[in-house]
């Protein structure tokens, strides 16, 4: 019966586990593959943000090239003279004085002749002290320049144009499948990619004769041909027969267009004249392009406009020191940003002095992520690249690593609850089971030899007076076993409903050994045991039935498993242990398995030995130990000696 049991014990934990792995596969692969697309999409949102952050840096810098465009094509025609038209007023030009802006070298305008006028100084024999340094540079610029206006290659029309040189990607390991802005901004709403900063169609703008006369005060090509005061005249053509300039042409294209006049004053022929007195009051038109830019040196850019006035064609601008100004736009717009920790960045020229101007950041060989732009004209020969080597983790990543760690946890420790619960349960019916047929057998054993004594004395079988003795004391003993048996089964029944209620009393503890030594003198006598007691005289509330039930129930359990023993032998030891009374109840049994003695305790257990086959049991004695004792408020625990047998310790509050 017994090997028939475990094996169907068996089977129902083997089924067990495989359910519970079946659960665990079942939960786990939805919630792996939700945890999959969670990272996939936190990763995709991660590369999106920062695409986004770096378009966003672009944007700020493109705003300051656009604000700086914006702020020079607002300047008056002549405010690139260094006095203005009236001498008596002697107020100078706002570009007079030299820049703040470390990135500029200095304003200048390169007449049709190709004379130089800057702000910076009235002529060549009235420069400022502290400028001749600049006004030096801004010749040399000037020279360059006359040498290249000529020779521009031809470019296409600004609207074409700008489609192939604005750029704004990103390019990633793998394709996203939209990008952050994209989620939430309908395309036709987007900004369309800017083509130009600033004005991008050439206009027409009226000037006085005043601002006329200054623009070419120091033009060869304009003949002075009164210099009274009030009154001066000069070249010019009628109003309605002004060239116009095309937008985005170069001076090459322009001279294909232009009239043949004009092309004869570039290049210092005579042109037809027209006389207009300063003091008229007739407006002038002048015909304003969009700025460009054209490379002077390595290091020097030329960001002018043209402007067409009495059939003359004059540049006015600034130079651009171009490794100034790409410092100023990092540390302006990068430097101080949180992106500066994990990415680079770097300013290239993509003109014909192609190469990187500036880079700073953390650069990697393979980076990751790369987003590059290419500004606008005028600064079109400038483009950024931002690359990273790390996508930045996004605040969400620890948290969803927290959650994902601590559900692995809940799960692997929940399911283990259940299992561990399900084999407790199974345990405890095992046990159950093996308790109903270990009572069967232990009641029925006494209850037969009752009944076989009983009927040998209804018979007068025994032929003595003494043999009548043997009997009835038989009877007596197999009586009192089966009332201690069913008093096991009925305190425990009570103690499990928590029926079981106790009377606490003063109690002597050498009183109460006394009573327990000799409950138990009989027994120990016949069985060839002997009793040491050694107590100091303590006395403790308790409920003196109910604890003389626990040594007796301890020492019985001694006695049963170490009566095929030579030596037989249990001592008590009481003593003070602080807030408790210990007592302390050793033999000299075969004492306790290792991995059996947590367990002996427990309701039904029993260690499954040839041992405990042969004594026989129910397993309730000890498991109403610890019940009995835990319900005073003490504890019980369990160990074996250091030689033969073990010891039961009670901790009971004082």
């Amino acid at each position: 019966m017994k090997p028939f049991a475990a094996k169907a014990i068996g089977w129902t934990m083997q089924r067990l586990r495989i359910l519970i792995l079946l659960f665990f596969v079942t939960v786990s692969i939805p919630l792996a593959f939700v945890l999959w697309q969670t990272f996939s999409g936190l990763k995709q949102e991660e590369r999106s943000q920062l695409a986004f952050f770096s378009e966003t840096l672009f944007d700020q810098m493109e705003e300051e090239l656009a604000a700086l465009v914006q702020e020079e094509e607002n300047r008056a025609v002549d405010e690139y003279r260094y006095l203005p038209t009236q001498p008596a007023d002697q107020l100078q030009s706002p570009l007079s004085a030299m820049t703040d802006r470390d990135y500029i070298l200095g304003y200048l305008q390169n007449n049709p002749d190709g004379s130089l006028q800057t702000p910076l100084m009235a002529d060549d024999n009235n420069i400022p002290e502290g400028s001749t340094e600049v006004v030096q540079q801004l010749k040399e610029a000037n020279r360059i320049f006359n040498s290249k206006k000529y020779s521009l290659p031809r470019q296409k029309p600004l609207e074409t144009a700008a489609k192939s040189t604005t750029i704004s990607k990103t390019q990633t390991e793998t394709k996203t499948e939209s990008s952050f802005a994209e989620r939430y901004l309908s395309s036709p709403k987007t900004a369309a990619d800017k083509t130009y900063l600033g004005r991008k169609q050439q206009r027409v703008e009226e000037i006085t004769a005043e601002q006329v006369y200054n623009i070419a005060r120091q033009d060869e090509s304009f003949s002075k041909s009164d210099n009274t005061a009030g009154s001066a005249t000069f070249s010019s053509s009628p109003p309605d027969t002004v060239a116009s300039e095309p937008a985005g042409l170069t001076d090459a294209d322009q001279a294909e267009t232009i009239t043949s006049t004009v092309y004869e004053k570039e290049r210092g022929g005579a042109g037809t004249d027209i006389s207009m007195t300063v003091s008229g009051k007739l407006p002038f038109q002048v015909e304003l392009a969009p700025f460009q830019s054209v490379a002077i040196r390595d290091d020097q850019i030329y960001i002018f406009r043209r402007i067409a006035v009495n059939n003359q064609i004059y540049r006015q601008g600034f130079i651009l020191l171009v490794k100034p100004f790409a410092e100023h736009l990092l540390n302006t717009h990068y430097r101080n940003q949180p992106l500066a920790e994990f990415t680079a960045i770097e300013l290239q020229r993509r003109d014909n002095k192609s190469g990187t101007i500036v880079q700073t950041g953390v650069s990697d060989a393979a980076p990751r992520f790369i987003a590059q732009r290419v500004f606008p004209t005028p600064f079109d020969f400038l483009s950024v690249t931002l690359s990273a080597g790390r996508i930045p983790p996004s605040p969400v990543r620890n948290t969803l690593h927290v959650a994902v760690i601590v559900l692995g946890i809940f799960m692997f420790f929940g399911l283990l609850a259940i299992y561990q619960s399900a084999r407790s349960i199974v345990a405890m019916s095992e046990r159950r089971s093996q308790f109903v047929s270990s009572v069967t057998h232990e009641l029925k054993t006494p209850l037969t030899n009752i009944q076989m004594y009983t009927e040998m004395l209804e018979q007068g079988v025994a032929p003595t007076r003494r043999r009548e003795q043997e009997y009835l004391s038989v009877v007596s003993a197999e009586s009192a076993r089966l009332s201690g048996l069913i008093n096991n089964v009925l305190e425990l029944a009570r103690l499990e409903k928590k029926q079981r209620h106790f009377h606490l009393e003063d109690v002597r503890i050498k009183d109460l050994l006394t009573e327990v030594k000799t409950i138990m003198a009989r027994k120990l006598e016949n069985e060839g045991f002997t009793l040491d007691i050694q107590a100091d005289d303590i006395t403790f509330p308790c409920d003196r039935e109910v604890l003389v039930q626990v040594l007796v129930n301890v020492i019985e359990n001694s006695v049963k498993f170490g009566k095929h023993l030579d030596t037989k032998q249990i001592r008590i030891i009481v003593d003070n242990a602080g807030e408790y009374v210990r007592i302390a109840i050793s033999d000299s049994g075969p004492g306790i398995p290792r991995g059996e003695i947590k367990k002996i305790f427990a309701d039904f257990y029993r260690v499954d030995n040839d041992l405990t086959r042969k004594t026989g049991g129910t397993g309730i004695g000890l498991a109403l130990v610890r019940k009995f004792v835990t319900a005073l408020g003490g504890s019980v625990q369990a160990a074996n000696n250091d030689g033969p047998g073990c010891t039961i310790t009670l901790f009971l509050r004082l």
